[in-house]
This record gives structure tokens, C-alpha cells and sequence, in this order.
């Protein structure tokens, strides 16, 4: 059916419509005309000049003359006398001129201090610079200059006053961070490179951001990675949620001062709700506000996520403000439980060790001080695994020595 009608509308294409129009007679333009007032009462689709019509059909009568009607016009207002007033003016002045009053000018009294005849004598005889000098070491900040003020309490005192000179305040650098590299390096693995810092890189493109989330998610080395202030919005934050859920190497994530809306960051939080080794991530100074429901699902995640220990957004609402507060200080005292549980298996093992040879038990203590962190250690706390654990290692060191490793 549309196609049936595209092709009608085809063959009206090359028609002139200035040509149909000057074939008309005054009765079809006037049918015209009728027509057109039915579609568009008001004119709206022709120029405010043409809207309005012609009030009469009589023919002109002669040529109009736009200079010759205007000195018509003045030649007549000059001849035509002006209406004499019914009260003829006198410049007679009726009444008062007002007059302003003046408020009278307090005068201040000088207040008349008396001195000891002879400090008076003093400061009447004394020099500017000696005035100088004793202004400056009473601390009169108002008659010497700061320089003035130090000069005078050291004991010499210049009597040239020079402006002081103002310490120029420099831009900061720009960041040397080379990004092809950096991102080179990430695709590597390369294991000297723990942290990236690409803050205040306004030129970085999207695709190249996209590139280095998407090599972050097989790096296991980078453990700290900064990108604020790069003009960032929410297809890089989607990238880095994606990053999130495969990485399991990366600490803290820094999204600060970039152009993130709700829905780039509710992607980031998504992704935090299914990664448990982040502990430190800053959204915080985006380009519009995250709204309620982005805060809400925000105190959510924390509360469900017990790794994260530094959370940087602040929280326009009440409740999710404390809700995300009461979450973050929850992770910080699981966070040093964790840390005393470690502790007190240390103090264990050295226990144990006290009662065993010294061959093997300088190898037992070498793998708990190499596995003091591993969550594996937890159950060493109850004194039948730490037992068990001691035959163990017993017999691997026993092995060891069969075998002449020992």
C-alpha cells in the first residue's frame, strides 16, 4: 500500500506550479483560496507579510510618491496653527521650592592623651626612621610593612620601603604517563608495573580506554589503577564492570571526576556484588547527580559485599548515606578480625615449634611465615589441626631426607 502510494506521488514531481497557478482564472484562485483558509484558518504556514488580505479591489489611482507624502505631511503640520490655551501661561511660580535639609556634621573629639614629660619629649624629637623602629618592634602591623615589622625586631632597620616580591604559583605538571605503553605493558603482564596512574589525560580516546579495560581482565600484576579527570563516560564504565567481574588481582579502582551517569555506575556495582578481592574504589565528583535509586542499589552492594574497606562517594541521601556507612565500618572490623585470626595462628606454630628438631622446624616456619596470609591457615587455631599439621610436615621433611634434600 505505501509503495501504491510513493509511486501516485512520483508523477507530481516535475510539474511547475507557478505555471498551473497563472492558468488559473479569478473564480478557480478565489475556490483556491476558500480551500486553502479550510486547511490553515490562521495562516500559520505563510509569511506574517502575506497573512494578511487585500481590504478592497479598487484600482490605484495614481503612483505612489513615498518622499513626496512625507514633505506633504510636514508642509501641512507647519501650516497648521497649534489650539491657543483657555489659561494663557504667565510663568507665574506657585509655592516652595523644596529644599533639602542638611544634617549637621558630627565633629569627633580627639581624644587628649597625657604622657610623662619626657616621653614626650622623646617623640617629638624623634626621626621617622626612629618611629619606624619603634612601631616595628611594638607589633603595629598598620603603619610598617610585614618586612618593616621583622627588620625592626632583628635591630636594623632600612628606611627604603620595597614592594615584596610575590612567589609565582606554576601549573602543575601535566601526567608523563605514556598511555600505548602503559597499555602495552598491561597487555604483557608485565610484573614491575603494580600501578597505573593516567589521572588528568584529557586526550585518551574511548577506544583505547575500552583496550585497556578489556587488558586489565588478564593482568595479574597491576594492583592499583587511577584514571580521573579523563573525560570517562558510561561505555567506559560498562568496560571496567566487565573487567571487574574476571579480575581478581586489582585492589583499588579509582573512576573520580568523569562524566559517569547512574546507569554507568549501577553497571560498576553490579559487577562489585560478583568480585571479592576490590577493596578500594572511588566514584565520587561525576558530571550529575546518581539519584536515590542509584545510592540505594550503592548501600545495597556494600552491604552484601564484605571485602570493599573504602568507598569514595558522598551520598546525597540519608538513608543510603548511613546505611553505606554502617557497611564500610562492618568490612573494617572483619577486615581486622581477619588480621588478629593470622596473628594468633602465629603464636601457635611458634608453640610448636619450640618441641620440634631444628632441621625441620626452621622449614615449618618458613612456610608459615610464606603462608601467614593464605585463608587456609584459619584452622590451625584448634590444637588437633595444628597436631595434625606438625605429622605432616614431619613426614615431608622425613622424605627429604631419604631423598638427600636435606
Amino acid at each position: 500500500m505505501a509503495l501504491s502510494y510513493k509511486k501516485d506521488l512520483d508523477k507530481y514531481k516535475d510539474l511547475d506550479e507557478d505555471e498551473i497557478l497563472n492558468k488559473l482564472s479569478a473564480e478557480e484562485l478565489k475556490q483556491l483560496e476558500t480551500a486553502l483558509e479550510e486547511m490553515d484558518p490562521e495562516n500559520a504556514l505563510l509569511p506574517a507579510g502575506l497573512r494578511q488580505k487585500d481590504q478592497t479591489t479598487k484600482k490605484a489611482t495614481g503612483s505612489f510618491n513615498r518622499d513626496g507624502l512625507l514633505k506633504y505631511l510636514e508642509k501641512e503640520a507647519m501650516e497648521y496653527k497649534d489650539r491657543e490655551d483657555v489659561v494663557p501661561f504667565t510663568g507665574e511660580k506657585k509655592g516652595k521650592a523644596f529644599v533639602p535639609k542638611q544634617k549637621p556634621i558630627e565633629t569627633r573629639k580627639e581624644e587628649v592623651t597625657t604622657l610623662d614629660p619626657e616621653l614626650e619629649e622623646a617623640l617629638s624629637s624623634a626621626t621617622d626612621t626612629e618611629l619606624c623602629d619603634l612601631a616595628a618592634i611594638l607589633g603595629v602591623h598598620t603603619l610598617v610593612t610585614s618586612s618593616q615589622t621583622y627588620d625592626g625586631s632583628k635591630g636594623g632597620y632600612n628606611n627604603v620601603i620595597k614592594g615584596e616580591k610575590m612567589n609565582p604559583v606554576f601549573d602543575e605538571p601535566p601526567n608523563p604517563t605514556n598511555v600505548e605503553e602503559t597499555l602495552q605493558r598491561i597487555k604483557g603482564d608485565d610484573g614491575s608495573l603494580t600501578e597505573v596512574n593516567l589521572n588528568n589525560i584529557k586526550n585518551i580516546p574511548i577506544p583505547t580506554l575500552k583496550e585497556l579495560a578489556k587488558a586489565m581482565e588478564k593482568n595479574t600484576h597491576v594492583k592499583k589503577f587511577s584514571l580521573a579527570a579523563t573525560r570517562s563516560n558510561d561505555p567506559i564504565a560498562v568496560a571496567f564492570s566487565d573487567m571487574l567481574r574476571a579480575n581478581k588481582t586489582l585492589r583499588s579502582l579509582n573512576l573520580e571526576s568523569n562524566f559517569i551517569t547512574g546507569t554507568g555506575v549501577q553497571a560498576l556495582v553490579d559487577a562489585l556484588r560478583d568480585n571479592d578481592t576490590l577493596t578500594e574504589i572511588k566514584i565520587d565528583n561525576q558530571r550529575q547527580q546518581l539519584g536515590t535509586t542509584v545510592e540505594m542499589e550503592i548501600a545495597k552492594m556494600l552491604e552484601e559485599n564484605n571485602t570493599i574497606v573504602k568507598f569514595g562517594y558522598h551520598f546525597t541521601q540519608q538513608g543510603p548515606r548511613s546505611r553505606a556507612a554502617a557497611a564500610i565500618t562492618k568490612n573494617n572490623d572483619l577486615g581486622m578480625t581477619h588480621t588478629h585470626t593470622h596473628t594468633h595462628c602465629k603464636s601457635w606454630v611458634s608453640c610448636c615449634l619450640s618441641s620440634l628438631p631444628s632441621t625441620w622446624s626452621l622449614f615449618w616456619e618458613y612456610i608459615c611465615l610464606h603462608s601467614v596470609h593464605s585463608d587456609d591457615l584459619s584452622s590451625l587455631l584448634a590444637p588437633r589441626p595444628v597436631r595434625v599439621a606438625v605429622v605432616q610436615v614431619w613426614r615431608m621433611v622425613r622424605r627429604k631426607r631419604v631423598e638427600g634434600d636435606l
